[in-house]
């Protein structure tokens, strides 16, 4: 390989508040980009990309606005940033070298960079038996997602009952085996029978219903939890939250995840919840969090997460897309009801 390479990626051109983002907000560009040794910094990594990570909080960099999910917003002309799984190309940092496949937590969008080495989360070992696609499902945000809200919040006790929505998410899939392994009743919700069907035979789920036919979510609620649910992974926020509330048990706890239903609304549209006097009552604890909030705990998630790979307790479920320019279509496939299981964009084999 040269010192200067071709490089395709994408950068924000415009924000998008509302709506599914188009090619007018994320554009796909050609640049040159020098790999030469003095164009490395110290401290520093020349890489190529194998693996993005799509996931639904990126929808929230894209507005233009501070609210709902605060976080920090992709800058225009920028190239935007995902996790990924990235080998060394060149290093200047002597805890990395040549060939060495890692996990990049801020990997920019495009087939080559050169990023700080302070953005890696790990080295990752292929040779252990675990794909590299899973480094950024159950081993990445939605797997480390899951396990802050079941582990870390949510604590569900042997036989509690526990909801989580999306259920056939990337995140509702591992969130769902984690409560398995902690001993609880698990009810899922999904956006198709085909979908309920999937996380009942391959994922543990005890049950599961399809919320786009069912009209009466209380109605559903009452018949899957009929000693009320103890603990809800909340994925989707809107009218599900709503119903929730109606069926939670004293001392329910209720981790929010995301809201997926309302991340291409203003504020202004969002379904508003009419019921949070129960958790008075009831005395629930619903929090919300961010996974920068637990980075000092990555390290028992992954320690966690690859025993239970490996004991066969965890298994995943990966859309693998082919090619860097699939990156708009693989976002936005998020928000459709054909998403199930984690989404990757494969730019490298």
């Amino acid at each position: 390989m040269g010192d200067v390479v071709e490089n395709r990626e994408w950068y924000l051109a415009a924000y998008c508040p509302e709506g599914v983002p188009t090619s007018e907000h994320l554009k796909f560009r050609t640049v040159s980009l020098s790999i030469a040794s003095d164009s490395i910094p110290h401290n520093h990594l020349a890489v190529e990309t194998l693996l993005l990570s799509v996931d639904p909080y990126l929808r929230g960099r894209l507005t233009g606005t501070l609210e709902g999910l605060f976080i920090s917003q992709y800058q225009l002309n920028q190239v935007i940033t995902v996790f990924g799984v990235v080998r060394v190309i060149r290093s200047k940092d002597s805890k990395y070298n040549e060939g060495d496949i890692l996990l990049n937590r801020s990997a920019p969008v495009a087939e080559y960079s050169i990023v700080p080495s302070s953005d890696i989360a790990r080295k990752i070992d292929a040779t252990i038996g675990i794909s590299l696609s899973d480094y950024l499902g159950s081993l990445g945000i939605p797997g480390f997602a899951a396990w802050v809200g079941i582990e870390v919040l949510g604590k569900p006790k042997v036989g509690s009952n526990v909801f989580i929505s999306a259920a056939s998410g990337a995140v509702g899939i591992n969130a769902g085996q984690l409560a398995k392994i902690r001993g609880c009743r698990v009810i899922g919700s999904t956006g198709s029978d085909d979908k309920v069907k999937l996380i009942k035979e391959e994922f543990g789920y005890d049950d599961g219903f399809n919320y786009n036919s069912e009209s009466d979510f209380d109605a559903a609620l009452t018949k899957y939890f009929p000693d009320g649910i103890d603990v809800y992974l909340d994925n989707v926020g809107g009218k599900m939250l709503e119903a929730v509330l109606n069926h939670v048990n004293k001392y329910a706890r209720i981790p929010l995840c995301g809201m997926i239903s309302q991340y291409n609304k203003v504020w202004t549209e969002r379904e508003g919840v009419r019921n949070l006097l129960n958790m008075v009552g009831k005395e629930v604890r619903m929090e919300g969090f961010m996974l920068e909030s637990y980075w000092h705990r990555f390290g028992d998630f992954a320690k966690d997460m690859e025993r239970y790979i490996q004991e066969g307790k965890v298994k995943s479920k990966n859309k693998i897309n082919i090619g860097i320019e699939s990156f708009l279509e693989s976002l936005n496939s998020l928000f459709s009801s054909s998403n199930i299981g984690k989404v990757v964009v494969q730019v490298k084999a």
